[in-house]
């Protein structure tokens, strides 16, 4: 586990603002301190999961994480929330159309700041 100071040196080289500002917010509580470790690495080391990956890890009714970017290869057969980064555009509208819910992880962070019953999938 990558410590707080480390966390936010990597952070001063990112240059999206959504990026920075997850980070910060994932920083300051002890249980998505994982997310803001994972968040804070050099890009090509992000994670990027296909829809199919996700429906294979995932059961129904659960609440995942993604941190990094939701890609739409594949089909997603589980009414499953998933909470990701960002979302391609087919992704977001596979999603939709299955009805599952979608949210950024800031999103998350601002409605549920403890991160309770998350499973974080990478």
């Amino acid at each position: 586990m990558k410590s707080k100071t480390k966390i936010s040196n990597q952070a001063k080289r990112k240059f999206n603002p959504e990026l920075v500002e997850t980070i910060k917010l994932c920083k300051k509580k002890e249980n998505s301190l994982k997310i803001a470790s994972i968040l804070s690495q050099p890009r090509r080391q992000r994670v990027n999961l296909n829809l199919r990956e996700i429906n294979e890890k995932s059961k129904e009714g659960e609440k995942v994480l993604i941190p990094g970017k939701v890609l739409s290869q594949g089909e997603l057969d589980k009414k499953i929330k998933i909470v990701a980064f960002n979302f391609s555009e087919k992704a977001r509208e596979k999603l939709l159309n299955s009805k599952c819910d979608i949210k950024t992880i800031l999103e998350e962070i601002k409605s549920n700041p403890e991160m309770k019953d998350i499973k974080i999938i990478r």
